[in-house]
């Protein structure tokens, strides 16, 4: 399994160099040294702990989807003609962009600052690797 550095892996989850080493230093997450001498965490493991960390968002009651690709956020940013919007939100450290009608911004009241759920439903989904991963094995 690839061998991920502990600034890497924070990078990855979205928490600091400190939370990783906490995490190692509490048991949560075990890291050994590679060959340079670096502290370095299982890639595979960190995989399971990113699972585990994952916290469903808060939805409405009653409300249901079959969207599983679900991100919690704050609008940004709402660009509205008479038509067509173009919201921005703030999900963790990504950035979602929609675009959607002028009337759909309306009935559900986004403006910057609204709390709302990006869902994202798609049958593409483009993956990429780093160029050094070596392709797949």
């Amino acid at each position: 399994m690839p061998d991920i550095r502990i600034r890497d892996a924070a990078l990855l989850l979205g928490v600091s160099d400190d939370t990783v080493r906490r995490w190692v230093d509490t048991g949560l997450l075990r890291a050994h040294k590679n060959e340079s001498g670096r502290l370095v965490v299982d890639g595979a493991e960190l995989a399971e702990l990113a699972v585990e960390q994952a916290r469903p968002p808060l939805t409405r009651l009653g409300s249901a989807s079959s969207a599983r690709n679900r991100f919690p956020g704050l609008v940004t940013r709402v660009v509205a003609d008479t038509v067509m919007a173009q919201v921005e939100m703030q999900c963790g450290p990504f950035t979602v962009v929609s675009l959607m009608s002028s009337e759909a911004v309306r009935e559900l009241g986004l403006r910057p600052g609204s709390i709302a759920v990006a869902s994202v439903k798609a049958t593409n989904v483009v993956v990429e690797t780093a160029a050094e991963s070596g392709g797949g094995e």
